[in-house]
């Protein structure tokens, strides 16, 4: 698939394919990512946190975002890449969600944008493809707006709020978006979302009946430190693994084992010699 193809997710769900999405913010990570055959490359606000170091997914900016966005890119340059729209970037106007998105096109060549949440946001969502970019939805626990929702908790537990779920990923999926992310709702809501749509769904912690799933890049590799969602399947320990490798370089700098003369370069040992004796020996010091 090239990264020009974003309808043909719509085929893969059609033909009951698996999408597999993941996050990834830098051009190694993206070559990674292409190497082992990730159908779609999300540039997620995430990166706040795994990135930046901050506590929560508000406090990244278009200007850093895009920094990564423009790394992954050219880390996999075949691949279809989104882009999270930050927090701020997409709620204050039409002009400004537009503005935005088009200079995550312009700027990092991403194929599309992800905003999250409906409602009010379907305004933003047929403003952004008006102009041309396409849009991923995002609903469920949407991280931008965690406070208003209580916190890092499951949504759509009741009936309720699943219905509303379900109102909501069709009002995307009317307003053009091309596929939506579904995040910790319980797996029959996500179900019933994904069987009212066209369009894929792609799951995070929301069961095996999307279309497809998506993680963090650092939590899937075991990079992140301290806490992570239930919905996570580490799929590797990188962390302690570079823990360990650290640890060694450590001691052997400190005992003079590393450099040994294999990582070094050589001279021509006449010009070694002309070197040497070009040297001035420094003077002893004076009693």
């Amino acid at each position: 698939m090239s990264h020009a193809s974003l309808p043909a997710f719509a085929e893969m769900k059609r033909r009951r394919e698996r999408i597999a999405m993941v996050t990834a913010y830098d051009a190694p990570s993206a070559q990674l990512a292409a190497a082992a055959r990730i159908d779609i490359v999300l540039v997620g606000d995430s990166a706040a946190m795994t990135v930046f170091g901050h506590t929560s997914t508000t406090s990244i900016t278009v200007d850093e975002l895009l920094i990564l966005a423009r790394a992954v890119r050219r880390g996999a340059p075949d691949l279809p890449i989104v882009a999270d729209l930050p927090f701020g970037s997409y709620q204050v106007s039409d002009d400004d969600a537009v503005a935005n998105a088009v200079r995550f096109v312009k700027e990092a060549g991403i194929d599309a944008v992800k905003l999250e949440g409906a409602g009010p946001v379907l305004r933003r969502v047929g403003a952004i493809i008006d102009a041309g970019v396409p849009v991923m939805g995002h609903i469920g626990l949407t991280p931008q707006s965690v406070t208003l929702l209580g916190g890092y908790k499951p949504q759509g537990r009741t009936a309720a709020k699943a219905n509303r779920l379900v109102e909501e990923a069709r009002a995307l999926e009317r307003a053009g978006c091309f596929a939506i992310v579904l995040e910790a709702i319980p797996e029959p809501v996500a179900a019933g979302v994904t069987r009212a749509l066209k369009i894929p769904t792609i799951g995070i912690g929301a069961g095996a009946a999307c279309d497809g799933q998506v993680l963090v890049w650092h939590d899937l590799l075991g990079l992140t430190r301290g806490h992570v969602p239930r919905f996570v399947k580490q799929y590797a320990d990188l962390g302690d693994q570079a823990i360990k490798a650290l640890e060694a370089y450590v001691a052997d700098v400190r005992a003079g084992r590393f450099p040994a003369p294999e990582h070094g370069y050589s001279m021509p040992p006449d010009e070694r010699e002309l070197f040497e004796s070009a040297l001035v020996a420094p003077l002893d010091d004076e009693e």
